[in-house]
């Protein structure tokens, strides 16, 4: 089957990594790979393959990337364009790798001419046109629920039609009217709920911008379907048509079992 699927995607023949190896590298990404059938896992690993012959991988703050991390952010980068095609990451080429947060430095004009300058620290960060930096956390814990590498990826299909505004390039199939009402009604919903101080499905970041909102929303999808359909079902509607995946597995299983009643 590996064969057949690597004629299919385009993939030259190379080294095969072993199951035990995979599925260790796996494992602790279970939950975002929860609604992928076998046939679907298997075109997910040849991607991720794919998607490291395409990319420069570097280290910083005296980490190196071994090839663990390089699988495991492969297969993550590559689950959002599972269905969509690893074209969606052409025109760069650079990873770059930290093993915590990092600090990036902010320069800002406010609305009377001041300049501000501050450190902000950050998990990611995705450069139009350049690479994507992100921080790697062995523990899951401390990354405090954040899916820093679907996150930012989101952000990188967002800003394949532009500056990240929350409104990636649609592809058939998808009304921009829509997707605008959808997402337009929630952002407004969830920065009620921040402002007013409840807590939320969402990280309050996503608040910050409609951007952010999308790449958070993005995150959810993956690693937390139920919920989002729940809070948000017009996003995870959106999100379906435009990842081309049904993330909720509940919903895969009520459809199941509808097909299967006599």
């Amino acid at each position: 089957m590996i064969q057949g699927l690597r004629r299919l995607l385009g993939q030259r023949p190379r080294a095969e990594i072993p199951d035990t190896e995979w599925a260790a590298i796996e494992l602790p990404l279970a939950p975002l790979l929860a609604h992928l059938d076998a046939t679907e896992r298997a075109a997910l690993r040849i991607l991720a393959l794919r998607f490291l012959d395409s990319k420069v991988f570097c280290g910083a703050a005296g980490f190196e990337p071994d090839n663990r991390v390089r699988l495991s952010i492969a297969l993550q980068a590559c689950l959002p364009v599972l269905k969509l095609g690893l074209e969606s990451y052409a025109g760069w080429r650079g990873i770059i790798v930290y093993p915590e947060d990092f600090v990036i430095p902010r320069r800002e004009i406010d609305e009377d001419g001041l300049l501000h300058e501050y450190d902000e620290e950050a998990l990611g960060e995705a450069w139009p046109g350049g690479p994507v930096v992100l921080s790697w956390f062995d523990a899951p814990e401390d990354y405090e629920g954040a899916q820093v590498v679907i996150h930012e990826f989101a952000h990188k299909l967002d800003m394949l039609n532009g500056e990240a505004d929350g409104l990636p390039p649609l592809h058939a199939g998808i009304d921009e009217g829509a997707w605008y009402d959808a997402f337009e009604a929630a952002y407004t919903d969830f920065c009620k709920r921040v402002d007013a101080g409840e807590d939320d499905l969402l990280d309050p970041s996503a608040a910050d911008h409609p951007a952010e909102f999308f790449a958070i929303a993005s995150e959810v999808f993956f690693s937390d379907a139920k919920a989002l359909y729940a809070q948000y079902p017009e996003i995870y509607a959106q999100l379906s048509l435009f990842y081309r995946q049904d993330t909720n597995t509940s919903l895969q299983a009520q459809a199941l079992g509808s097909h299967t009643k006599i």
